[in-house]
């Protein structure tokens, strides 16, 4: 897959903007559990994801993490270039969650693209924005849910992007999902255990009954 058939606007920038772009930019694998981004301090460039997914997450001064949101195939991810967006005041970690595949803008040349180009600085901000509205709805549910809906929509989720519902996943990586202490997420897992919906082995979750963690979510 080329930069070109997977970069929004690309037909929207012109001969001299496409060349300057397809001179800089570099494609690059991450295996899983690697981390891309460290911080504001650290602008890496922005990745356009060919295949994979990352991890975007925030650290807490006592080493607890909390998933802002997640990308996917052909996403891309604007705040490991945070120094190109001066307005950012908090630092983020980016982290491949599988295997990925991605293209590499480098950041001086992204920002000169904004700079010239209007489809670009539009595509930009409907990024920002996008990302905005999914870090307002994880305040949301983490003010006005409940852990247990939470917890039952975060298995839901996991689910379905794994295709599976024997999910290999610790009670502590799904603490650092949700925001949560690992000694919380144990003991609703074993309530949920015991309510006959999931049942637990070392190191997985498998969801047994299905309707009944979406009737959690629900209630």
């Amino acid at each position: 897959m080329e930069f070109s058939d997977i970069f929004p606007v690309w037909e929207q920038l012109t001969e001299t903007q496409r060349q300057t772009i397809l001179a800089s930019i570099r494609r690059q694998h991450a295996a899983k559990g690697t981390v891309l981004h460290n911080g504001s301090a650290d602008c890496t460039g922005l990745l356009l994801i060919e295949s994979g997914q990352l991890r975007a997450y925030i650290l807490s001064d006592e080493g607890r993490e909390i998933t802002l949101y997640r990308l996917f195939d052909r996403d891309i991810c604007l705040l490991s270039a945070s120094c190109i967006l001066r307005s950012i005041q908090f630092d983020i970690t980016v982290e491949a969650e599988k295997d990925t595949a991605f293209w590499l803008i480098p950041s001086d040349i992204y920002q000169e693209l904004m700079s010239a180009s209007a489809p670009v600085a539009n595509f930009t901000g409907e990024v920002m924005a996008a990302r905005f509205s999914e870090v307002m709805w994880l305040i949301e549910q983490i003010m006005w849910k409940s852990f247990d809906k939470r917890l039952a929509a975060f298995l839901l989720e996991e689910a379905n992007l794994d295709g599976t519902d024997h999910l290999r996943i610790t009670h502590e990586i799904i603490g650092n999902h949700l925001g949560t202490a690992r000694e919380v997420v144990t003991r609703m897992l074993r309530y949920f255990q015991s309510e006959g919906m999931v049942r637990l082995a070392r190191g997985t979750v498998t969801i047994v009954d299905r309707a009944k963690l979406q009737a959690v979510c629900k209630a």
